[in-house]
């Protein structure tokens, strides 16, 4: 199948995926919800493009590279400003940041086979 080649990126997209729709989910929960706007967008960002990558490496779309390197930026940033959060004490962005983290790095990896 043309997507196993890709298989180790798609777990950890789809891990970082559910990952951003949690937090994104626990942020609105938050009594401070107002100062977590930007977080919230970043993981309803992420979650869109580890999904749509995922679609694309399980079709073995030649597009699927240009995608994940879109994925790394997005969750690169998206793991910087969980990470703020998740250093008062939020449970759910620190768990956020490190999904993003082993997303980005897996899509360098997948990028970097190309």
């Amino acid at each position: 199948m043309a997507h196993q080649k890709f298989q180790d990126c798609i777990d950890e997209c789809i891990a970082c995926a559910i990952a951003c729709s949690h937090c994104a989910t626990e942020c609105l929960k938050e009594t401070n919800v107002k100062d977590l706007t930007h977080c919230i967008r970043l993981d309803m960002e992420c979650a869109v493009i580890c999904r749509s990558a995922v679609e694309l490496m399980s079709l073995g779309s030649k597009y699927s590279y240009d995608y994940c390197r879109v994925c790394i930026e997005i969750c690169n940033v998206c793991a910087e400003e969980c990470e703020k959060h998740g250093a008062m004490g939020m449970d759910h962005c620190k768990a956020c940041a490190e999904a993003c983290l082993k997303c980005a790095t897996a899509c360098e990896e997948m990028v970097a086979v190309a």
